[in-house]
This record gives structure tokens, C-alpha cells and sequence, in this order.
């Protein structure tokens, strides 16, 4: 019974992430939260979800010319050491043994999902400001340290990505969209894909080589999403744009303040 739902589970993120486009990792970890999985278990068992089930766009975009591998290094030069030095700082406490480290993953995962919605709600105006250099002042300072703020937002997504599992999908999009405003929407986004496999896939590792990747979940939720993610890709166009983004916005942001306010009120 259990596997059946788990297919069914990973049928319906993967569904939702092909017509949407949004991180698994969104829709995931509070999907297994809810099935009762403790924190660390979700969380690490989403982010080598993650690594798979992006590899196949990394791979598609990077086919179609679709990916700017400065972007992707100078990205993963700030997270990758930060996902590291983040599980070695777990790993050399007595926070990993403790209730805190369960709730420490659960409000990093809630105040990651209420950022997310509210940049889905700004980041139409975040892009268009950006490529109309507006505020010019500070335009004109991230043009001009491009490089060293992709190398922070990658130290930014190490943290959240490791703690949470959100943040490599549309947070990050939308940030390196207002970044990199001249450049297409496709090469951006192309861009994040790549970059967020390596990152869920070291910020996962460090999870299951500390025990908290259930395998025979992660191979049930695989069998049923990577159907679903095809399919949901073929009928995206066929869906309006707006009304799935502000149900999924209202979605995020009711569960983000549950893991943040409600959660620890139980």
C-alpha cells in the first residue's frame, strides 16, 4: 500500500513540477512531512530527488546550446563549499542527534517557502526593472559585480538548498533573471537547472551517508514522477499561466506559514 501511494506521490509533484516548472523540492518535502517521514529524511531524500530528476533538463538545455557554464561555476563555487561546510558543521555537534536539528529543518523549509511565493509574486517586476536599468544606481552596482553576486547567491542557496531542499528552483531563477536581465530567459534558467543538479546531489549525499535517505522511497517517488514530468511538460502550454501561478503562490505561502507559525504551536 505504501509503494502504491509513494507512485502515485511522486506521479503528482512530478505532474505539478512539469506543468509548472517549479522545484520538486517545493512540493516534495512538505508532500513527505505530511506522510510522516521525520524532517531529515524528507529533506534528504528530496534533494537526491532532486539531483535526478533535473539531470534530464541540465541535459536537454545543455544539448540546446541553453546553458552559460560561467553562470553554473561561479554559482557552484559559492554553494557546493557551503553545502559542505554546513553538513560538517551538523555532523560535528550534537545538533543532528537533537529534536532542534528536526525543528531547525522545519522552520529553514517554512521561511523558504513563504520567500519563494512572495518572489513568484515580484518576479515579473524584479526582470522588467532590471532590464530597464531601473533603479539606475543599483543596476549599475550589480552590473558591476556581476560575478561576485552569482558567487554569493550560490553561498545563499548552499545554506537554504542543504537545510530546506527549496531554493534551486524558482528562487534562484528568479534572482539570477534580475542578475543577468540582458540575458535570455532560457539561458538563465537553463543555467539554474545545471547548477541546482551538483547541489542537491552534494547537499543530498551528506544526508544519506549520515542515514536519513530512504532509498526504497526515493525509487518509488523516481517510478512514478519521471512519466508524470514528461506528461505534465506536453500539457503545460495548454494550461493559463497566471491562475496555476497564483494557486500555487497561495499554496507555498499557506504552507510555508504552517512550517514557521502553526507547526511550532502543536
Amino acid at each position: 500500500m505504501d509503494l502504491t501511494l509513494h507512485i502515485a506521490a511522486g506521479a503528482a509533484v512530478g505532474f505539478a513540477i512539469g506543468l509548472t516548472g517549479l522545484g520538486g523540492g517545493s512540493l516534495m518535502t512538505p508532500l513527505l512531512l505530511f506522510f510522516g517521514y521525520p524532517a531529515p529524511v524528507a529533506v534528504g531524500t528530496d534533494l537526491l530527488y532532486a539531483a535526478i530528476t533535473k539531470s534530464g533538463g541540465a541535459l536537454s538545455h545543455h544539448r540546446a546550446g541553453n546553458v552559460d557554464w560561467l553562470i553554473v561555476r561561479l554559482l557552484a563555487l559559492g554553494s557546493i563549499p557551503t553545502a559542505l561546510l554546513v553538513h560538517g558543521a551538523i555532523s560535528q555537534t550534537t545538533l543532528e542527534q537533537s529534536p532542534e536539528f528536526e525543528q531547525l529543518l522545519t522552520s529553514s523549509l517554512g521561511i523558504m517557502l513563504i520567500i519563494t511565493s512572495i518572489i513568484l509574486i515580484l518576479s515579473g517586476n524584479l526582470r522588467k526593472n532590471a532590464r530597464e536599468n531601473k533603479p539606475e544606481r543599483l543596476m549599475g552596482f550589480v552590473s558591476r559585480h556581476r560575478s561576485h553576486l552569482t558567487v554569493a547567491m550560490g553561498i545563499v542557496l548552499g545554506v537554504c538548498v542543504t537545510l530546506s531542499s527549496v531554493g534551486a528552483g524558482a528562487f534562484a531563477a528568479a534572482i539570477l533573471l534580475t542578475i543577468y536581465a540582458k540575458a535570455s530567459t532560457v539561458r538563465v534558467i537553463g543555467s539554474d537547472i545545471a547548477h541546482a543538479v551538483p547541489l542537491t546531489f552534494i547537499a543530498g549525499l551528506g544526508y544519506l551517508l549520515s542515514g536519513y535517505v530512504d532509498l526504497t522511497l526515493l525509487a518509488s517517488l523516481l517510478i512514478g514522477s519521471l512519466p508524470a514530468i514528461a506528461l505534465g511538460s506536453r500539457l503545460s502550454s495548454q494550461v493559463p499561466e497566471k491562475t496555476l501561478q497564483g494557486l500555487l503562490i497561495v499554496i507555498l505561502f499557506g504552507l510555508g506559514l504552517y512550517y514557521t507559525i502553526i507547526n511550532k504551536l502543536n
